[in-house]
């Protein structure tokens, strides 16, 4: 049981959380939503996530900054990063060229198996 892992999704798309949510909660996993890149800062600042779940493409703050925050942060430099998004990575997984790599880039629409694989392999 994975009931101690606790994941941070940020997305804008409810529908999609849900989804994830309950794909993930049935293998055990605390998923909580952030449904703003703006309150997901605000939750990661709160409280670090295992692992963070991230969409890249909303509105305002969008995952591009968080990425860039998370890893310009000392204290959420390690937390690992997988993004859900449906537009392909560029680089070879780069999000930002001048920050490492993310952990690993789902492209939506994903299979769920992929994301449960996905999650264990990291966590």
């Amino acid at each position: 049981m994975n009931g101690n892992r606790y994941i941070l999704y940020i997305e804008d798309e409810r529908a999609m959380f849900e989804l994830v949510r309950q794909t993930l909660k049935l293998s055990g996993y605390e998923v909580k939503p952030a449904t703003s890149g703006k309150q997901g800062l605000a939750m990661l600042k709160k409280r670090k996530p295992d692992l963070l779940l991230l969409d890249l493409m909303m509105p305002g703050v969008n995952g591009w900054d968080i990425y860039r925050e998370i890893k310009s942060n000392k204290q959420l430099l390690d937390i690992p990063v997988i993004t859900l998004s449906a537009r392909p990575p560029d680089n070879n997984g780069y999000i930002i060229e001048d920050l490492p790599p993310v952990d690993d880039y789902l492209i939506k629409p994903f299979e769920l198996s992929e994301l449960i694989s996905s999650v264990e392999k990291l966590l």
